[in-house]
């Protein structure tokens, strides 16, 4: 079976760095995605996901600046760790790349190490927040669940009720007359009670594929 490798998408004008970051990140078992600007960036985006954007700043078209202040601004991507490249150091500079969002900032000429320990690191940053993603989601899922299973509960629970009353108040012959229809209605309560009560005590919530790519919460 091959090993999913972490994608990593370089945004880079310049034909020679470009290769050498390619070639730098296939070596460290990367795979490795280009663009020369970000409007050509924002087209790869629409097939794939990386978990680490390398972009440099002064770019044609659209450069490293515009492009993170669009990705940080779309939920889609704004979770994508983006590393500015460039060969501005001051102060002022580096305020400004972090204000806009990017996750992190490096002067070139780039030492192949470093670059290659903040890859590492944002990737950890970016497995961990949609590791707390997913449990945000599920918690929500679950506490809608239980909520949907509370609400359906009381007036089945009165439904029940009223099939045992209806019952009770016919004469054998009548009871006989009704008891296929009143299997069903009572086969029918058990089967949503036993529903709402996997709602209420769901733990590991699934969301399954069903028909024309719909989804159903799996419950058990």
């Amino acid at each position: 079976m091959t090993e999913l490798r972490d994608q990593i998408l370089v945004v880079e004008d310049e034909k020679d760095t470009r290769f050498i970051l390619e070639k730098l990140l296939a070596r460290n078992n990367y795979e490795v995605a280009m663009a020369v600007n970000g409007e050509e960036a924002l087209e790869k985006l629409k097939t794939i996901r990386p978990k680490v954007i390398l972009a440099d700043w002064t770019m044609p078209v659209l450069d490293g600046i515009a492009l993170c202040n669009i990705l940080k601004s779309d939920e889609r991507y704004k979770t994508i760790f983006y590393i500015i490249l460039t060969a501005r150091s001051s102060l002022k500079d580096r305020v400004m790349g972090l204000d806009i969002g990017a996750d992190d900032f490096l002067v070139k000429p780039i030492e192949n190490q470093e670059l290659l320990a903040r890859i590492r690191s944002g990737i950890r940053i970016f497995n961990l927040q949609n590791e707390l993603r997913d449990i945000e989601h599920n918690k929500a899922v679950i506490e809608m669940a239980c909520t949907i299973g509370l609400k359906i509960n009381n007036p089945l629970s009165s439904l029940a009720l009223s099939i045992q009353a209806i019952e009770s108040e016919l004469n054998p012959a009548e009871v006989v007359k009704i008891a296929e229809d009143i299997k069903i209605m009572k086969e029918s309560t058990d089967r949503i009670s036993k529903f709402v009560q996997e709602l209420i005590h769901l733990q590991n919530p699934q969301l399954v594929n069903y028909i024309d790519n719909n989804r159903i919460l799996k419950t058990e």
